[in-house]
């Protein structure tokens, strides 16, 4: 499929879709005159960056992974083929994840109980 296929497909706009290629996300065939041609399986990929990205990975951390996904709940990436470096930055990620867990949690909590202060008996 053609790009603009793609991203009528994917709700994802053209212009991203090219930052994809360029950060190495995706790797469409080209044809003979030039058109970028994308596999039935880059609507797969297209959804699984997105999602990636939305949980705030970084482009680089996408690239390391994205060919040991097999969905958006399993990562098949055998042990021997993680290096360090990869190791580090999902390590980084998580340790970013729950700091943001933490901090929502905090807030939560300090709104929760400013609410029964001010509005006793109300249900939370």
């Amino acid at each position: 499929m053609r790009i603009g296929e793609l991203s009528r497909r994917t709700g994802v706009p053209t212009r991203l879709l090219r930052y994809y290629e360029e950060q190495r996300l995706l790797s469409p065939e080209r044809a003979d005159n030039g058109y970028r041609d994308y596999g039935e399986a880059a609507v797969r990929d297209v959804q699984q960056i997105r999602g990636l990205l939305d949980s705030g990975l970084t482009t680089e951390m996408i690239r390391a992974i994205l060919p040991y996904l097999s969905g958006p709940d399993e990562i098949l990436l055998p042990a021997d083929r993680l290096t360090d470096e990869t190791a580090a930055l999902l390590q980084a990620h998580v340790d970013r994840i729950q700091s943001r867990i933490d901090c929502l949690a905090r807030n939560r909590d300090r709104l929760t109980a400013y609410l029964a202060a001010v509005r006793p008996g109300a249900a939370p």
